[in-house]
This record gives C-alpha cells, structure tokens and sequence, in this order.
C-alpha cells in the first residue's frame, strides 16, 4: 500500500521533532526561571520582598506598596550588581568590553533577587486593577513568600532523596526558618 508524503515515516519523524522543539522552547524559559528561585539571590530576594511587603503596612494601597518593593529591590539588585564586580576585579581592572562582561555577567547571576518580587507583585498588581480586595492581596503578597520557602525546603529534601516526613520537616523548617528572618528584617526596616 502507498503512503501519501505526510504518512512516511520521515515526515512523521519531522513532525515529532517540531514538537518537541515547541515544547522545549517553552519550557526553558520556566526551566531557567526555576533553576534562578533556587540561587541564593533569590531567596535573599524572597525574604527581602517579603519583608518590604510586611512594612509596607504603612502605604495607603497595593499600588504604593508595590512601588516601594520595585525601588527598593532595583537599587538592591544594582548594590549586589556592584559589589559583584567590584569584588572580582584583579590587579589589571577590565577595560571596555570586559568591564561590560562583567557587569552582565553579575546581573545575569543575581537576577534570582529581581525574580523573587515577580510572585508578591502579580498579587498587587491585581489588587491595583481591581481584580482582587486591597486586604486580599497584600497578604497574599505577604505570605506568599514564606510558602516558595517552604517549596523550597520540601524540594531540596526531596533531591536528597530524603522520605515524605522528612521532606515535610524540611519544608516547615525552611519556611519557619525564613519567617523568622522576615520577621527580625521588619524590625530593621
């Protein structure tokens, strides 16, 4: 029996490929957003944003509140930038290009602390264009923090092959752990 061009088993090949490729372009960029969530940036960036959410009590709305966060965590995110490439240069400081390279390079590796307020501001983003209450969403901003914590903690132990209870423990102490290093940043905020 004859197969048409699009029932040979070359273009069926062709076909899966195109796929696939589709597919893992879009999940790269989620792949790559996940991988930065477990940097050390962005978890200084979580408990950051979280705490700048708990003392933004003091603004009148979601708006101002969000405001605050995306000031505070840029010339943060800019301060890390700094000092990154200021601590790796060498006795012969870069020139040009190099120099560039490296301040890319130091944005590229923080970016995790610019990452870590997308979660909280998606919240008061919405309270601001009157998808949610006002109370809803700054507290949902508030918390949210403390779970990709514990997300956190539960997939660590998880990687270690460690059991479900175990895995639990972890999560609730990572995440009790990082509450109270919110709570102690409030205090000097």
């Amino acid at each position: 029996m004859a197969r048409s061009g699009g029932d040979s088993p070359r273009h069926q090949g062709h076909g899966t490929a195109t796929v696939s490729a589709s597919a893992t372009a879009r999940v790269k960029p989620v792949a790559v957003v996940l991988r930065a969530y477990k940097t050390e940036h962005a978890i200084y960036g979580t408990v950051l944003v979280s705490a700048l959410v708990a003392v933004g009590w003091k603004f009148d709305t979601d708006w101002e509140v969000l405001v605050f966060i995306v000031g505070t965590v840029a010339v943060f995110w800019l301060s890390h930038i700094y000092s990154m490439v200021i601590s790796r240069e060498e006795a012969r400081a870069p020139h040009g290009r190099a120099l560039m390279a490296e301040w890319l390079t130091a944005a590229h590796e923080s970016v995790g602390m610019v990452l870590a307020m997308l979660v909280p501001a998606v919240f008061l983003l919405l309270a601001t264009v009157g998808v949610l209450d006002e109370y809803v969403a700054y507290y949902i901003a508030l918390w949210v923090g403390v779970g990709i914590l514990a997300v956190l903690g539960f997939v660590n132990a998880r990687r270690r092959g460690r059991s479900w209870p175990r895995q639990l423990v972890n999560a609730s102490l990572t995440s009790a752990f990082g509450l109270v290093i919110i709570w102690l940043s409030t205090l000097v905020h």
